[in-house]
Parts: C-alpha cells; sequence; structure tokens
C-alpha cells in the first residue's frame, strides 16, 4: 500500500515506525504546503494525520477505508518546522477501528489532534 501510494510521497512523510494498529512518521513543513498567513495548511495537517491512520490501520494486512473523521487545529506550524505524526489505535473490532493521531512540532507543542474511524474489510491488500 505505502509503495503505491503518490500522496504521501509528496508529502515527504518518512516512517519511523509502523506496527500492527500503530505509526509514527515525520516530516519537514515546505514552503508549498503555506497558506496565505504565512502557516501550514489545515489541509496538510488534515492530510499527515489521514496517512498515518491509513498505514496504522492497513497494517494488520486487511484493507480498511475512513468512514469518519475529525480534526482539531491547536497550534500554528512555520515554515521549515519538523513534524512528528503519531496513530494509535483505540479500538479495533470486526469491522471498524477506532485511532488517535497526534501532531507534534519540534518544540514538542501538540499542534492538532486528530480521530478517525476505519472500516476493515475482509479483503488482503
Amino acid at each position: 500500500m505505502l509503495d503505491r501510494d503518490a500522496f504521501s510521497a509528496w508529502l515527504n512523510l518518512n516512517i519511523i515506525k509502523i506496527e500492527k494498529g500503530n505509526c509514527t512518521l515525520s516530516c519537514t513543513v515546505n514552503s508549498q504546503m503555506l497558506n496565505g498567513f504565512d502557516i501550514l495548511h489545515g489541509g496538510i495537517t488534515y492530510s499527515l494525520s489521514d496517512s498515518a491512520l491509513a498505514f496504522a490501520a492497513n497494517a494488520y494486512g486487511y484493507k480498511c477505508v475512513s468512514v469518519e473523521t475529525s480534526i482539531s487545529h491547536l497550534y500554528p506550524v512555520k515554515n521549515n518546522q519538523a513534524l512528528t505524526i503519531t496513530a494509535n489505535e483505540i479500538h479495533r473490532g470486526k469491522s471498524i477501528g477506532v485511532y488517535q493521531v497526534e501532531i507534534l512540532n519540534d518544540e514538542n507543542q501538540l499542534i492538532s489532534k486528530f480521530k478517525g474511524t476505519v472500516h476493515i474489510s475482509k479483503d488482503v491488500w
């Protein structure tokens, strides 16, 4: 899945750890990710979180797709800041999984909190 994920590659995500139900990634903000206020665009923060959710949920080998997500943006991010994105499984049942994703900046400040629910299919990928 990761090898075919062109969008995550475009985000310049670096994999620190991927295991069943958990994932840690890193990324450095670049100027193309900034909005008109010269801070990280919320869509990028969301996308980083969504990728971490996908890697954590799909690490079991079964195809998972999100069915509901939400994000809170808590602190602005500037150009060239390093980010750490961590997804943790809260619950995994037969057909539904729930995950929490936190993004920290290089000063260890929580910049966003994301919650995602996935549908777990019986299809292997």
